[in-house]
C-alpha cells in the first residue's frame, strides 16, 4: 500500500506540473488531487522536493536496471535520456524552478553510480587505487551530466542516440588507457 500511495502522489505531482510551476504547487494541491489527507503525505515525504527526488530516483532505477556494465552503459545512459524525454514537462518544470539543483544532484548521483560500476569492472586485474577509480568516475560524471544539462537547457532537441555515440567514442579505449596510467603512477 505504501508504494502505491507514493506512486499516486508522484502521478498527482506530474499532472499538476503540467498546469503550474513546481514552486506554486502546495501539499494541499497534491493531497486533494490524490484523494488523501496531509498526514498521509507527510508519512511518506517530508516535503514536495522530497517527492521530486524520490520520483527521479525511481525513474533512474528503472532506466539503469541491468545496464551498469562496460558492455551496457550506453543503453543505461540512453535510457536516462529517454526517461528525461518521457517526463519532459516534469523535468523542465523542476529544472526551471527553485529546485533546479535537485535535477543536477540527481543526475550526478545516477551517472556516478553507472560510471563507477563500469570503471570498477574495467579495472579488474589493473592495480588502481580506490581513490583513483572514484576520481575517474567523478571526471566522467561531470562531463556526462554537463552534456545532459546542456541538452535539457536547449529543450532536448538533439537525438540522444547521437550524443551516446559521441560519448562512446570518448570512452571506448581511453578508459582502459587511463586506468593503466593510474596503475603506473
Amino acid at each position: 500500500m505504501s508504494q502505491m500511495t507514493k506512486k499516486a502522489l508522484e502521478k498527482s505531482l506530474k499532472n499538476l506540473m503540467l498546469k503550474k510551476p513546481l514552486n506554486k504547487i502546495t501539499i494541499n494541491d497534491l493531497t486533494e488531487d490524490c484523494g488523501i489527507n496531509r498526514m498521509t503525505f507527510y508519512y511518506h515525504f517530508k516535503d514536495i522536493y522530497d517527492l521530486v527526488e524520490w520520483s527521479c530516483a525511481e525513474d533512474a532505477d528503472r532506466a539503469l536496471e541491468g545496464n551498469k556494465t562496460y558492455e551496457t552503459w550506453q543503453q543505461g545512459f540512453l535510457n536516462i535520456f529517454h526517461m528525461v524525454l518521457e517526463n519532459k514537462a516534469f523535468i523542465l518544470n523542476v529544472y526551471h524552478s527553485v529546485s533546479r539543483e535537485q535535477v543536477e544532484l540527481y543526475l550526478y548521483k545516477v551517472t556516478y553510480g553507472l560510471l563507477y560500476d563500469v570503471i570498477d569492472e574495467k579495472a579488474k586485474g589493473i592495480p588502481v587505487k580506490e581513490e583513483d577509480k572514484k576520481f575517474i568516475a567523478d571526471f566522467y560524471k561531470y562531463a556526462f551530466v554537463g552534456i545532459m544539462l546542456n541538452w535539457i537547457k536547449e529543450d532536448m532537441k538533439e537525438d540522444p542516440k547521437e550524443i551516446i555515440e559521441r560519448l562512446s567514442i570518448l570512452m571506448q579505449e581511453d578508459l582502459v588507457k587511463t586506468l593503466e596510467k593510474y596503475a603506473r603512477k
